[in-house]
């Protein structure tokens, strides 16, 4: 499959979960957890913790959507008939049929709740059998252990760790970065399968 352009609307579903297009208006969806969970962007090189801070995480992620490098997306729990957080694919290279996904997070109360499961799960599939990707990749801090196990668990697996990647929001000190990744074969071979099996 070839697509020359990423979709511009797009809408994924199950039972558990939907994932639609991030728009401005959701700082009304997402400020509680802005304001009462700030932990929960303790790793994050954009930070939404407090009201600016939101409407600007929001803002970048729009802007880079319309550059065609960045497809943001907010969550919504159907179970508990609430939005849970925020989730996207970055980096996006059509040509070279490769992507990241990231920026996920979730407030407190969704966590553990098999959530990111049924998000994951939602998100690669698009990836590989909608958009035909070959590579899907995954990072995080090196430090952000709740993540990584998180990764691991729906079958990432490790490629190395970038050593002074990046900055960290503070711009301080820099960050070690972990590399993970799916591929196509493996998507089809046993991590679709084997994720399947855990929701």
């Amino acid at each position: 499959m070839r697509i020359s352009q990423f979709p511009q609307n797009i809408i994924l579903e199950d039972e558990f979960v939907l994932l639609r297009p991030l728009e401005l208006s959701d700082i009304n969806h997402l400020l509680d957890f802005s304001l009462n969970e700030p932990e929960t962007w303790e790793y994050s090189l954009v930070r939404a913790n407090g009201k600016e801070n939101l409407e600007n995480y929001i803002q970048i992620a729009i802007k880079e959507k319309v550059s065609g490098k960045e497809f943001p997306f907010i969550v919504y729990d159907k179970k508990a008939n609430k939005y849970a957080g925020s989730t996207r694919f970055y980096d996006i290279n059509l040509p070279f049929k490769t992507v990241q996904l990231g920026y996920t997070w979730y407030g407190k109360d969704f966590r553990g709740t098999g959530l990111n499961k049924h998000c994951k799960f939602l998100l690669l599939q698009f990836a590989f059998e909608t958009l035909g990707m070959e590579r899907v990749e995954l990072r995080a801090d090196n430090n952000n252990t709740r993540s990584i196990a998180a990764m691991k668990s729906i079958g990432c697996k490790v490629e190395g760790v970038l050593r002074s990647n990046m900055p960290t929001a503070e711009g301080i000190v820099r960050r070690d970065s972990i590399v993970l990744s799916i591929l196509r074969s493996e998507w089809f071979d046993e991590v679709k399968g084997n994720l399947q099996k855990k929701l």
